[in-house]
């Protein structure tokens, strides 16, 4: 059996907490108790109410920091990516951490044992993949976020009470992929299906209204339903849950959708079943947003790691709105007139062209700035402070005491 071990232990803390401060910053400590407003000649940049580091990717990163402390001489790996930010995860890479795939068959485990000590991300993992681990007897260490398992939870009851999770996720998603195994049950008779978007959802809700061609249904939703999984009769009752960084707005949307389809069909909604499983950090970041847009700032920058789901679902939001610009640090910005951003098309970053009024030095430019929940404050330092200077303007003299980290 696997050992778990508590790697947060007293005499570790404070290496962890040195580890941990470089990630923070004293200008956006400043900016906030400023309203979070920065004012320097021809700038003027707002921040989102919240964003950044939320409380779940904060304790993982901790955890790792401090496994790498405490198991020092000892072969330590993570699953995955701790959190989907790359500097974080290249620091930590220089401390020795080495890496595991993130799968569902444990292909790639069989070198492990008893002696290694392996890091569940903040994601966690599949049912499958952690009962191989503790079958090889490993030394695991948990960094699963606490919101994750309420999904789990949610999810397993619905197993128990015979009823099919309809998830709302990204099916290639270590937080979709690992809910999925829970919505199976203990037994493994549980059902579930991935629906990622309306498309999914009008598809889904026209058949439990209609029936209609079975083939086709499970052609559409491949490798995004649970094995043996059969629309006439695994719609018959369905419960509700989402990947916890997916857009609320949407979620909301498509429950109402199914729940609207299961009635029309039943003559009642007694066998739908929802439960809100949005984090809290996720929703108070889309909602910090959806208020900073109302101010109207000329160009919004998004700042994350491109495979950050929360953080793509912010860039989504903004780019509907105005001028958006997702950048993972500020590297990306390359002039007034050029920055390499994530481009939704070609799903890699590419060079693309800022606004006109972006090199006219007498006009303030009006900047809205938000980053996702595993983006530290250190990479939204290094975008204002290169804005600023690409504007020729030096933050020194308006916050003298601020040092970029």
């Amino acid at each position: 059996m696997a050992r778990s071990i508590n790697v947060r232990r007293k005499e570790v803390l404070p290496l962890v907490q040195e580890e941990v401060r470089r990630y923070g910053s004293e200008l956006i400590d400043e900016i906030r108790m400023g309203e979070n407003v920065l004012r320097v000649p021809g700038l003027e940049i707002r921040l989102a109410e919240a964003f950044g580091f939320c409380d779940g990717v904060q304790r993982a990163i901790e955890i790792a920091y401090a496994t790498c402390h405490v198991m020092k001489g000892k072969r330590v790996w993570l699953i995955g990516e701790i959190i989907h930010n790359p500097e974080v995860n290249a620091r930590l890479d220089a401390l020795g951490l080495l890496h595991l795939p993130w799968n569902t068959d444990g292909k790639g485990y069989e070198h492990l044992t008893a002696e290694d000590v392996v890091i569940i991300p903040a994601f966690g993992i599949s049912l499958k993949l952690r009962k191989m681990l503790e079958e090889r007897g490993v030394q695991l260490v948990d960094s699963t976020c606490g919101n994750v398992v309420k999904v789990w939870q949610r999810v397993r009851s619905y197993a128990q009470r015979g009823i099919t999770s309809i998830i709302h996720g990204k099916v290639h998603h270590e937080e979709s992929m690992a809910t999925a195994s829970h919505s199976l049950g203990e037994d493994g008779r549980g059902r579930f299906l991935i629906i990622y978007n309306k498309r999914d959802a009008e598809l889904l809700a026209d058949y439990i209204r209609h029936g209609g061609d079975r083939e086709q249904f499970l052609t559409h939703f491949e490798g995004c339903h649970s094995a043996g999984f059969d629309p006439d009769t695994d719609l018959n009752e369905i419960g509700m849950a989402n990947q916890t960084t997916m857009l609320k707005g949407e979620t909301a949307q498509l429950q109402q959708m199914l729940r609207e389809a299961v009635q029309q069909r039943d003559g009642d909604d007694s066998r739908f079943h929802a439960y809100d499983t949005i984090c809290g950090a996720t929703q108070d970041r889309q909602q910090a947003l959806f208020d900073l847009l109302e101010t109207k700032p000329d160009t919004m920058f998004i700042i994350g790691g491109y495979n950050s789901s929360n953080t793509s679902h912010l860039a989504h939001i903004s780019a509907s709105r105005l001028p958006t610009f997702f950048v993972r640090d500020a590297s990306c910005l390359k002039s007034l007139q050029q920055v390499r951003a994530f481009d939704w098309k070609t799903k890699s970053e590419q060079l693309m062209s800022l606004p006109d009024f972006a090199t006219d030095l007498q006009r303030t430019w009006r900047i809205g700035i938000t980053a996702g929940a595993s983006c530290p404050n250190n990479i939204v330092e290094g975008v204002i402070r290169r804005l600023a200077s690409l504007r020729q303007t030096t933050l020194e003299q308006f916050f003298p005491s601020s040092q970029l980290s």
